[in-house]
């Protein structure tokens, strides 16, 4: 069943770093949001009809706003470019009740590694640390200072919690081997958000110095070229059924579920595209999908009641969809 879209007025929008906005989003009747917690994003329906993901960044105990920020990306394909320049505060946004794929886990020691915009659920983390006194360091790298967000709110951490890195200051470079080497592994858990290279370079460190992958907690915001979920020549087509009406829709062997659908008047709300937002998901009543997205985590894949049909496919000739 759809979760009902809350309408959310825009507060307050500023400029954090070049590039870079942040929008404070407050409830329309004046009532606290959705609590949620520290990793957590909404979806944001931006002008254009585009539906986009943006990590909420601001104190997890606090629900009379949201915090979220935005890079106006080059290769946008309008999202980024409709918020920086179409939006602004007193405008009516609808947004999703927050989700968490990416959430804190106990931990004796936290390494927070930021890339870029990836900044903004690592500093929602970083202040629920912080607040219940449990040991962290955040470690966040920019392209320089003028595109690094939110430094004043880092001046608010003790000054051996907070590393900052920019490319184009040599003085200081992000040595994650050291970094873990000062640190009992045991019990210490690493989250990564940022691109999917500094993603990728973070994750390989981490790996080449013993931690486990059950310790490793990603955030993407897009996938790299060659870890893009892609139709190849071995798929076939396969049918799908609505378990609401009975309806049987043919899903070509060349095309994704979501594309086949809306052509034929069934629409899913898709976002990225690429399985990693959760945007599209849906239920399974029958069948079994050919799972392709990193959304969902192996234990929910195994059960096979959900999928995300923007990449995924079918393992069966049908799939009986809960819609």
């Amino acid at each position: 069943m759809d979760t009902p879209l809350i309408t959310v007025q825009v507060s307050q929008k500023r400029v954090v770093a070049q590039d870079i906005v942040c929008l404070d989003l407050r409830a329309l009747d004046g009532q606290d949001l959705p609590p949620f917690s520290p990793g957590a994003h909404v979806d944001v329906h931006v002008p254009g009809g585009l539906i986009r993901q943006y990590s909420l960044l601001s104190d997890s105990t606090v629900c009379t706003d949201y915090q979220i920020a935005v890079l106006r990306e080059v290769q946008s394909r309008g999202g980024s470019q409709a918020i920086h320049d179409l939006v602004q505060a007193g405008d009516l946004l609808q947004i999703s009740a927050p989700r968490n794929h990416f959430g804190l886990v106990p931990a004796a020691r936290t390494l927070l590694f930021a890339g870029g915009i990836g900044i903004t659920p690592l500093l929602c983390m970083a202040r629920q640390l912080h607040a219940t006194k449990v040991p962290f360091q955040l470690h966040y790298s920019s392209r320089s200072q003028v595109r690094a967000a939110f430094l004043d709110q880092l001046q608010q951490f003790p000054a051996d919690a907070v590393a900052l890195y920019f490319d184009d200051d040599s003085a200081k470079t992000l040595d994650i081997r050291g970094v873990l080497s000062a640190q009992p592994l045991a019990d210490t858990h690493v989250f990564v958000c940022g691109p999917a290279g500094y993603i990728d370079y973070v994750c390989g460190q981490v790996r080449q110095a013993g931690l486990p992958d059950a310790q490793v907690h990603v955030e993407r915001f897009a996938l790299g070229e060659a870890d893009r979920p892609v139709i190849t020549d071995q798929d076939v087509a396969f049918e799908v059924q609505l378990a609401s009406t009975g309806e049987i829709f043919q899903i070509p062997a060349d095309e994704s579920i979501t594309s086949a659908l809306d052509r034929q008047g069934v629409f899913i709300p898709v976002s990225c595209e690429e399985g990693i937002c959760g945007t599209c998901l849906t239920g399974i009543t029958e069948g079994v999908p050919d799972h392709r997205d990193t959304y969902l985590t192996d234990e929910e894949h195994a059960a096979n009641d959900q999928f995300t049909p923007c990449c995924s496919r079918a393992r069966t000739p049908r799939l009986i969809l809960d819609l």
